[in-house]
């Protein structure tokens, strides 16, 4: 058994009715790697196993998997997202990235835009961040609830974000039941860690263009945004649309752990590639006498 056979997902799932308090949740734990040559060992067989299993889930064409991933600036999404699906198929996986919703997007409910990319049966759909944000950003700023238009009586009802929740875990039974697998990521960053990432950010030219003005503003609102976030897992991780907490202070084992939980939704599916009719096969047959004269 190597190191990486101790990750067991479970550890990092939020359980339907959990009411998630995030400082009992740790940013760091010890890695499953014990040298970077070993983690590079370990996240390339993931990588092959999940190239093998999405072929199979392209070929099967039964269920669509959507990967939701959400964190504070700097918590590795990106990174995340690029290492893990580095061996799919981009054929039939798609990534969207919420950003500020668009005229036309804030004329329709807020959960429009992100019904319009789901995926389609046989593919992967990854959202970098997601329809979450109105959850999140627009609970940590109001002014953006005041900028979408709704009557003025949901603008100001208490209830709105209890209705939000329930509108997503809604949604979400919806998709299951039609076939879709929806696991969730928030990359859990301490807040000591994202000063560090910041500091590079600004201190190595290559990554300058990742730092703004905005990431500073949105830092100093950083114990909103941890109750934004424990209220959302605690109202939305569902049995059928799970959230995972995962540890973000060390970006490679992050990415072991995302792996992991990949793998096991994958494998959870039983998938085995169509097999051919008896017809089919004598067509076949027939099919390879002609090319074998």
């Amino acid at each position: 058994m190597t190191q990486a056979d101790t990750i067991h997902s479970k550890d990092y799932r939020v359980h339907a009715g959990d009411k998630v308090k995030l400082k009992h949740w740790p940013t760091r734990v010890d890695p499953y790697y014990g040298s970077k040559s070993q983690y590079k060992e370990i996240l390339e067989n993931h990588v092959a196993q999940l190239s093998a299993q999405q072929h199979m889930h392209y070929a099967s064409n039964q269920y669509a998997v959507l990967l939701i991933f959400q964190a504070m600036d700097a918590a590795g999404k990106d990174g995340a997202i690029r290492h893990v699906m580095s061996g799919i198929n981009p054929q039939g996986c798609q990534v969207f990235s919420s950003k500020h919703p668009s005229a036309t997007e804030l004329q329709h409910d807020f959960l429009w835009r992100g019904t319009r990319n789901l995926p389609e049966r046989g593919h992967i759909g990854i959202f970098n961040r997601s329809y979450y944000e109105e959850v999140l950003i627009a609970r940590v700023h109001p002014e953006i609830l005041r900028s979408e238009s709704l009557p003025d009586a949901l603008k100001r009802g208490k209830d709105v974000w209890h209705e939000r929740y329930r509108s997503i875990r809604h949604l979400e039974q919806h998709l299951h039941c039609n076939g879709t697998r929806i696991v969730k990521f928030y990359l859990h960053l301490s807040k000591e860690e994202q000063r560090k990432r910041f500091l590079e950010r600004i201190d190595e030219p290559e990554k300058n263009w990742k730092f703004s003005q905005a990431d500073l503003i949105e830092r100093k609102f950083w114990p909103q945004y941890m109750k934004a976030y424990e209220k959302c897992l605690s109202a939305t991780s569902t049995k059928n649309a799970p959230w995972y907490v995962i540890p973000a202070d060390d970006k490679e084992n992050a990415r072991l752990i995302i792996s992991r939980i990949v793998l096991d939704t994958f494998e959870s599916l039983k998938m085995s590639y169509p097999k051919a009719s008896a017809q089919r096969r004598r067509e076949l047959l027939d099919i390879r006498k002609e090319l074998a004269k």
